[in-house]
């Protein structure tokens, strides 16, 4: 039960957070930012939402999956905030896009606005650091009940670590203000739910995979 307390009360203050943000870009930018004042197309700032949104589905579907591959309560209510959470947040990156009237896809390789453009091609649709392989997606879509939880765990543990690294690269990177905070959220957000995962581990008996 304390999981469960745990994981509802941050993806509640998550939720939260994430509604002031957007409030506060549609205010900063009178609704929609001119293209005088809005990011450029090639800036850490664009980068990071394009990147982080693309990141952000994988977990939003790798959630949902493992939801019906267990009964567990635990399992089942962290993977479905954590989709919830994720979701949200990535509908804000693509609307920040659309007011600065951005593109959404780039033809520079991911990862290019923290100057890895240059590391080598994902593996088998792993686009970023942390993000699942095609093969493990499609291996969590095949197991059940303990074996999918723990699997689901390993991933998601990866997925968040990736993901800290990157939304630290918009803290240090970033210009806009409302980004840099929401960036900072995911940081404090997602380590705070690795520990947890490394604890629903433990109780499985199992390791994060690194």
């Amino acid at each position: 039960m304390r999981h469960v307390g745990l994981i509802a009360g941050a993806a509640a203050a998550a939720l939260v957070a994430t509604g002031a943000i957007t409030h506060a870009v549609a205010e900063d930018s009178g609704g929609a930012r001119s293209a005088a004042t809005a990011p450029a197309a090639d800036s850490a700032d664009a980068g990071f939402a394009r990147d982080m949104a693309v990141h952000h589905q994988q977990a939003v579907e790798m959630s949902f999956v493992v939801r019906d591959r267990t009964t567990d309560t635990g399992v089942r209510r962290l993977a479905y905030d954590i989709a919830q959470t994720q979701a949200n947040q990535r509908g804000m990156l693509l609307g920040w896009l659309d007011l600065w009237e951005l593109p959404k896809v780039s033809a520079d390789p991911p990862m290019t606005w923290m100057g890895m453009g240059d590391m080598p091609a994902g593996e088998d649709g792993a686009l970023m650091p942390g993000m699942a392989t095609n093969a493990e997606m499609r291996k969590l879509g095949e197991l059940s009940g303990r074996r999918a939880e723990v699997f689901y765990l390993q991933l998601m543990t990866d997925h968040h670590n990736g993901g800290v690294h990157m939304a630290e690269g918009c803290v240090a990177r970033c210009t806009v203000g409302v980004e840099k905070r929401l960036a900072r959220g995911m940081v404090e957000s997602q380590r705070s739910e690795t520990r947890l995962m490394a604890d629903m581990l433990k109780e499985r008996g199992a390791a994060p995979r690194s």
